[in-house]
């Protein structure tokens, strides 16, 4: 017999899950199978080992491994569990929690390998060709009005779904996020507030101006559908998104908020070096906001001057919200939010609290009577770093890209992965619901 290892599909967008597939090995055969992607010039890899059944076949998506970089039945998590390979001579003291960045117009590619343990003629090959973006998706840099991001249509003609996009304390711009997004009909701006050229390098006194001068530009050029304008940020942008929803309610239709803040916080780990990790994040009108740090007797230390990290970064969180003075002063009014609020949260976030946080979000708009739908999608095994679907997932320690601090996202390999996918699949479906043009018929 020979072995034949197949995907299905073998060519698709990122997040479409793949039937992989052994077949031709002899029956109870220890059979295992491996993925090598380039993530942006650095190999990643993972492999697991299976016993054929009766027919000679194993299925990933069906059958649980043997041994290997994972323990669980789940068709993707070849990729899901992919870490970076050693550079020969060296020994990092910390494994990337997450693979780099990449050009969102060149696929990631990955080359399976399968063969049998104990014949090692029988080898079979097979490609996985992960697209970000969709036949028709156009990109467009955004440099206008002083912004800085990037934008992504989706095919044919609008007016179309509408979402900003706005990463966390690692500043950037988020194209990836966005160009899946456009590719499942929803344009998209992902925008840069801090480290991108032409803007600041670090997170401190971030003007609100900013973000509102985007959003007039949205609503102004980009003839978002029903008038509702999305938009949605990760970690530091999920505070913000929740925010931006609460200032400036006219013009923010709807709200994703990943892992977020309920409260205002200092800058941290992204805060100028100059000013301080206690030093404002946001201003309004030029004066800093009111945030969880300022003066805060609770707060007795902290894990982002380079010192030996606590065992749980969350814990500085729960130590500031113990004055109910500060906690109040700092909180976001998200009551004043005008459309639809979406939470997505991790119970085991190693970072903040979101899961607390998010939970506080839904209960004070519950409790005011929000009219608008309230969705909470709060993991119980994921962590921080709640990403796009069926890319490797956090695992143990990374650095924070600004700081360089040492720090744990937290979750588990299958919680974090569950999360990743799932999510996106429920926020595409969130953003079609908040942005329906409303059936006016009698």
């Amino acid at each position: 017999m020979t072995l034949r290892l197949t995907v299905s599909p073998a060519d698709d967008l990122l997040d479409v899950p793949r039937r992989i597939e052994v077949s031709g090995a002899a029956p109870g055969a220890l059979v295992t199978v491996s993925a090598t992607t380039d993530r942006a010039g650095t190999a990643w890899s993972a492999r697991a080992t299976y016993r054929a059944d009766r027919a000679g076949t194993v299925r990933l998506d069906r059958d649980p491994p043997m041994s290997g970089d994972y323990g669980r039945v789940d068709g993707m998590a070849l990729l899901t569990s992919q870490r970076p390979d050693a550079t020969p001579g060296t020994t990092p003291d910390t494994v990337p929690g997450r693979p780099p960045t990449t050009d969102v117009e060149r696929p990631l590619r990955t080359r399976l390998e399968a063969w049998d343990e104990s014949d090692a003629t029988q080898r079979a090959t097979a490609d996985l060709v992960q697209r970000w973006t969709g036949p028709g998706v156009r990109r467009r840099d955004v440099r206008e009005d002083g912004l800085v991001g990037t934008l992504f249509v989706p095919p044919g003609d609008g007016p179309h779904p509408t979402i900003v996009v706005l990463n966390g304390s690692g500043g950037g711009i988020n194209e990836q996020r966005g160009a899946l997004y456009a590719s499942r009909g929803v344009q998209a701006l992902a925008l840069g507030y801090f480290g991108v050229p032409g803007l600041p390098d670090h997170i401190t006194r971030t003007p609100l101006e900013y973000f509102e001068t985007a959003l007039r530009h949205v609503h102004r050029e980009l003839a978002p559908r029903a008038g509702v304008v999305v938009v949605s940020g990760q970690s530091r942008g999920g505070e913000l998104a929740l925010l931006l929803g609460a200032t400036y309610p006219g013009l923010v239709g709807a709200v994703v908020a990943y892992v977020p803040g309920a409260h205002v916080h200092g800058a941290q780990g992204a805060a100028d070096p100059a000013q301080g990790w206690d030093s404002p994040t946001w201003t309004l009108v030029g004066d800093p906001l009111p945030h969880l740090w300022q003066d805060n007797p609770g707060v007795t230390w902290q894990p982002w001057t380079g010192g030996p990290p606590p065992d749980r970064y969350r814990d500085v969180y729960v130590d500031g919200l113990r004055d109910r003075g500060f906690a109040a002063a700092s909180r976001i009014p998200v009551e004043r939010i005008a459309g639809p609020v979406a939470c997505v949260s991790g119970m085991a976030d190693g970072l903040w609290p979101s899961s607390m946080y998010a939970r506080q979000v839904v209960e004070t708009l519950r409790a005011a009577d929000h009219a608008h739908e309230t969705l909470l999608l709060d993991y119980p095994d994921a962590g921080h770093s709640i990403a796009l679907p069926h890319l490797p997932v956090a695992q143990g320690p990374t650095r924070h890209p600004v700081s360089g601090i040492e720090l744990s996202a937290g979750g588990t390999p299958a919680g974090n992965a569950f999360a990743d996918a799932d999510s996106f699949a429920q926020v595409c479906a969130f953003v079609e619901r908040a942005t329906r043009v409303p059936d006016l018929r009698p």
